[in-house]
């Protein structure tokens, strides 16, 4: 769930346990109105806190994570996120139409990776190659080439080295594009198998068919 729609969430549980909290409090048992106030306030919190932790428990124990390792996760996320925007940057200053396809091919892929990785941190492990090398190294790569190719001035070996820069990011494309298959084997494998499934089901309902028509023949 989307972490505000969460927020919300909680906030609507407990803000009717906070007033009827107050109400109790007020008229039943007859407490001042700060008091009452402030023992609602303290209900309200305990029970938005335990929605809190009951959901969050559910969600780790969904994603067979610890506390500690979400927080792990979350951590590298949330750099890999300023990595992107830093990529998106250099995408805008790119004036050559190789290099901005270029570029936009790899700020989809790497934004398809944070998407899926983001919606199941479980697979985060699956991309450790992705989040701890390739995408420093793109962005590095990128941040240069996109500094190298804005001076006014440019001789022979700053256009080889532009043409190295994009040969090599070529290269590293294709190695986000083998980091995204890895995050996704998991589907593919269960997709083929169900695949594999499915074929077998209709040649069994195939075979008895064929068989009714073959006696028919012969009668």
């Amino acid at each position: 769930m989307h972490p505000f729609l969460a927020f919300m969430l909680r906030f609507f549980i407990a803000l009717p346990t906070a007033v009827a909290t107050w109400l109790v409090s007020f008229f039943v048992f007859s407490q001042t109105y700060w008091l009452s106030s402030l023992i609602a306030i303290g209900g309200g919190g305990i029970v938005y806190t335990a929605i809190k932790w009951y959901t969050s428990h559910v969600y780790l124990k969904k994603h067979r994570l610890t506390r500690k390792e979400y927080a792990y996760i979350m951590k590298n996320l949330n750099e890999a996120q300023k990595k992107i925007k830093r990529l998106q940057k250099v995408f805008f200053s790119i004036r050559s139409i190789g290099a901005f396809k270029q570029m936009f091919e790899i700020i989809r892929l790497t934004k398809r990776i944070q998407a899926i990785t983001k919606k199941e941190p479980g697979r985060f492990y699956k991309a450790e190659q992705f989040y701890f090398y390739h995408l420093d190294s793109i962005v590095e790569l990128s941040e240069k080439y996109s500094f190298l190719a804005a001076q006014p001035a440019k001789n022979d070996k700053l256009y080889y080295s532009l043409n190295e820069t994009r040969d090599t990011l070529k290269d590293l494309k294709i190695s986000i594009e083998k980091d995204l298959y890895e995050v996704l084997s998991s589907d593919i494998d269960h997709l083929e198998f169900e695949l594999d499934v499915a074929k077998h089901s209709l040649k069994t309902l195939k075979n008895p068919l064929k068989k009714d028509d073959e006696r028919r023949s012969i009668k």
